[in-house]
């Protein structure tokens, strides 16, 4: 029997069929690989995610983290769950081999580290944040940092966090109040609140590496003054082992409507301070340099903005699996030709309108996990490319599409929940079946990591602006290279590509063209919402172009999908490219007041 989880099949086409992982093997990072060692590492993803992670998914839902003023308490299968995810090698997959690493191209590891995000949200978040802090450590830290801090996180003994927003502050960083005092060469003393922690407190591991920003006595103010520290929950000892409980205190915990297995945290560092000096307040160690923080930082952030794209998709593929297989196996009703009441009944798959939500479950879903893939495999070229300029233009066209990477999936494959639900019907809304709760943990993902109101602002106000559009005008020269390999029949879907494709660069010059920020970023949610579908058009056709020779049910259906998306979805980009060329200021104008 087939997973729910994800397909096995899609993984297959995706990453050897669309992408040719395969061909990675001939650069030299990636040398000692071969598609057996994938398909060996997607196999036991596959089993691991299965067996440890969805089998307490609904349990760790029912029963979330409760802090009893001294301890969290967590259901021991998670801990259980993250000892088997650190047995398979994962947590240092794509590293050096002398980091322990098997050099994983990351485009592999994302795909299998959907198995566990589609097993398991709340616990997969753990591993996702620790990798992600080892990774910023590993590029920004110092040998001693990397040491002490990195090789645990490796090894499974300590888990990492971000420490960004404040509850003043939330994503307005430039408004962050948290401080650090100087204690010493590259020691400082923490003062702050920080706010919306995920896994920042548990006792899952030996220890917490925090890494909190904030802003060293006498810095500027505005994020150029942020700097990074590293503030772990307890202070490690010269043998690497925990020892002196560091200031940092659990305030509470924040109780959300969906990944309900994380812990979600308010956290004071140096509450029992009573002043900014005397040796009081949270040890914390300086990454870097002062007043660079949040460049850093963005080390983190952007892999994390990937992350809750592919959580979202994979949430999007398993609840669209689960609905496909309900639907299959649902008689209800009569089609319109025999009504009759001594017909049998038929499976709502029979039903146009229940075809029309799977289809388009099938297109928001399936359409983000490629594009997370593509996103990872970009990053694979950007880091181990043939040459320098292969390597630049990979990371130009990863910048450029990281707000979409992270924003489109978190919002259309939370669509794909919400039609999961509508196609179980009565029972969708009910706890005896999966789909209501993935709708949950997924509408965390248009706000985790920036809302989608910020991404918008990053795309229009930075990624296609930045080196006069220079990250623009590649992906455009990307797009088009695909519009002109169409063969024949999926012309009419290039052509559409196309127009919509001339008509964003056209209205992106506009809204600038009198270099007027603020009425050129009104409007910049429906930028990025229209460029996100110009780009997820453009996914589609070329895994309609790769399907397109296939003559088989699964080949049928990728290009079914693709024909949905051009049909039912493109279209719509055109009323909010209208909207963005009359650069209206309604939303500048309008009195707050009248709302």
């Amino acid at each position: 029997m087939s997973s729910t989880l994800l397909s096995r099949r899609d993984l297959q086409f995706l990453l050897y069929e669309w992408l040719d992982v395969e061909a990675l093997t001939k650069l030299p990072r990636f040398g000692d690989h071969a598609r057996e060692t994938f398909d060996a590492a997607l196999e036991l993803s596959e089993a691991v995610a299965e067996r440890e992670f969805r089998s307490h998914n609904r349990k760790s839902d029912l029963n979330e983290p409760r802090f009893d003023g001294v301890t969290v308490h967590i259901i021991p299968e998670v801990a259980q769950a993250l000892a088997a995810f650190t047995d398979t090698g994962l947590l240092s997959g794509t590293l050096n081999e002398e980091l322990g690493g098997i050099q994983l191209p990351h485009v592999v590891h994302r795909a299998c580290f959907a198995w566990f995000q589609a097993a398991n949200i709340a616990t997969s978040a753990y591993p996702m944040l620790t990798m992600a802090n080892a990774n910023l450590l590993l590029a920004h830290g110092t040998p001693e940092q990397i040491d002490t801090y990195v090789t645990p996180m490796l090894e499974g003994r300590f888990f990492g966090t971000m420490c960004l927003s404040e509850p003043q502050a939330g994503s307005s960083l430039a408004d962050v109040e948290t401080r650090a005092v100087p204690d010493g060469p590259g020691r400082y003393r923490v003062f702050g609140r920080k706010m919306w922690i995920s896994a920042g407190e548990h006792e899952l591991s030996e220890n917490i590496v925090h890494l909190v920003l904030a802003r060293v006595q006498g810095a500027r103010p505005g994020v150029k003054g942020l700097s990074l520290f590293i503030v772990p929950k307890y202070l490690v000892d010269d043998d690497g082992t925990p020892g002196e409980r560091n200031d940092v205190a659990l305030v509470g915990l924040n109780h959300k409507m969906g990944y309900r297995g994380t812990t979600n945290t308010l956290l004071n560092f140096g509450e029992s301070a009573h002043t900014p000096d005397g040796g009081l307040g949270a040890v914390g160690f300086l990454v870097g340099q002062e007043n660079h923080g949040l460049a850093y930082m963005f080390h983190m952030m952007n892999e994390a903005r990937i992350g809750v794209g592919a959580g979202a998709a994979a949430l999007g593929c398993t609840g669209y699996l689960e609905a496909l297989e309900y639907a299959r196996t649902r008689p209800q009703g009569r089609p319109a030709a025999r009504k009759g009441p001594a017909s049998p009944q038929v499976p709502i798959t029979e039903h146009p309108d229940v075809r029309r939500m799977l289809l388009a479950s099938k297109a928001y879903a399936e359409g983000s996990l490629a594009l997370v893939l593509y996103a990872a495999r970009l990053l694979d070229q950007s880091t181990a490319g043939e040459n320098d300029t292969a390597r630049a233009e990979a990371a130009r066209l990863l910048d450029v599409l990281t707000p979409i990477v992270k924003s489109w999936p978190s919002q259309w494959c939370l669509t794909a929940n919400d039609l999961a639900i509508q196609i179980h019907g009565g029972a969708g809304y009910t706890r005896d079946h999966n789909v209501e709760q993935f709708y949950r943990d997924n509408r965390l993902n248009p706000i985790h990591e920036g809302t989608h109101g910020i991404h918008g602002l990053d795309l229009l106000g930075r990624k296609v602006v930045l080196d006069n559009g220079a990250g623009l005008d590649l992906l455009a020269r990307t797009i088009r290279a695909t519009t002109q390999r169409a063969p024949a029949d999926l012309e009419p879907w290039a052509q559409a590509l196309t127009a919509r494709l001339d008509r964003l660069t056209e209205v992106t010059a506009a809204l600038w063209q009198d270099n007027d920020a603020e009425r050129a970023l009104a409007n910049a949610t429906t930028y990025l919402e229209a460029a996100g579908h110009v780009v997820m058009a453009w996914i589609w056709l070329d895994l309609a172009i790769t399907a397109h020779p296939g003559n088989t049910a699964f080949h049928h259906g990728k290009t079914a999908a693709a024909r949905y998306f051009f049909t039912h979805e493109l279209p719509t980009v055109d009323h909010k490219l209208d909207l963005l060329a009359t650069r209206d200021t309604q939303l500048l104008d309008l009195d707050p007041t009248c709302l």
